[in-house]
């Protein structure tokens, strides 16, 4: 029996390992940026894979995937988005299913700040209140069903300031410009100890649930470290570090 060198042998299994990496494009809505970064940091120190990471608004890449962007995987801000892509045929229908579920907060940068809760937003002493776009941002779009739910629609609409997507709106509040702001809880959770009085946590019950959900696209069937990195995210390592950063998580898949 021929003796393989031990040295011949290694080189063989690297190479190998090499042939079967892949790179996968994936668009990421921006309030999951946080997480999205930690998720691969964990992905590709376990596979040979490679992620390469798009950040923006959700409505923004719907639109440039149906015009041909190279992505390979979509992680929406939103659970319809990924389901029209399917019905479009952009999209695998079957590989769709919820990451996270987004957590709004109304928030303050001014401190010293009395404590905020929903009672804060008929307070007349504040001008500007930031929310993400609700046409392109799920999470301005749960933000004016607070409002509306709250009965203060037509009171704060003249004070209401548009950010594109949810991180233009916490940079509203953050430099000033908008007093207060519905931003993600995820966001506040990036900040160095944030104080619970500066921030309140708007119960469900006030907005549509905030799922998102991720879908693999036309682009990546093929790839397999598009279907890996989907795999990944449902696994309960990347289910702690969702949590962590200010998400809930469906039940188990």
């Amino acid at each position: 029996m021929r003796v393989v060198p031990l040295a011949i042998f290694v080189f063989a299994l690297g190479l190998a390992t090499v042939c079967h990496a892949a790179t996968v494009r994936v668009a990421v809505a921006s309030n999951f940026s946080g997480p999205m970064k930690k998720i691969t940091q964990e992905f590709e120190a376990s596979s040979p894979h490679k992620v390469v990471l798009t950040f923006g608004s959700s409505g923004k890449f719907y639109a440039q995937i149906r015009s041909g962007a190279p992505f390979d995987v979509f992680y929406s801000a939103d659970e319809q988005k990924p389901t029209r892509l399917a019905s479009d045929q952009l999209a695998e229908a079957k590989s769709q299913f919820c990451y996270a579920v987004g957590v709004l907060a109304l928030w303050s940068a001014k401190r010293p700040q009395v404590e905020l809760n929903e009672r804060s937003l008929s307070n007349t002493t504040f001008s500007k209140l930031a929310i993400a776009n609700p046409r392109l941002a799920p999470y301005g779009a749960a933000a004016v069903d607070v409002i509306k739910n709250l009965g203060l629609w037509e009171r704060l609409q003249k004070s209401l300031v548009q950010g594109e997507n949810i991180t233009q709106t916490f940079q509203f509040v953050q430099s000033g410009n908008a007093d207060l702001g519905f931003v993600a809880l995820s966001q506040l959770h990036l900040q160095p100890e944030p104080s619970t009085d500066t921030y309140w946590i708007v119960p469900d019950s006030l907005h549509t649930p905030i799922r998102q959900d991720a879908i693999l696209l036309k682009r990546g069937l093929d790839n397999p470290a598009a279907a890996a990195l989907l795999e990944f995210t449902k696994s309960a390592k990347a289910r702690s570090i969702i949590e962590n950063f200010g998400y809930r998580t469906p039940g188990p898949h």
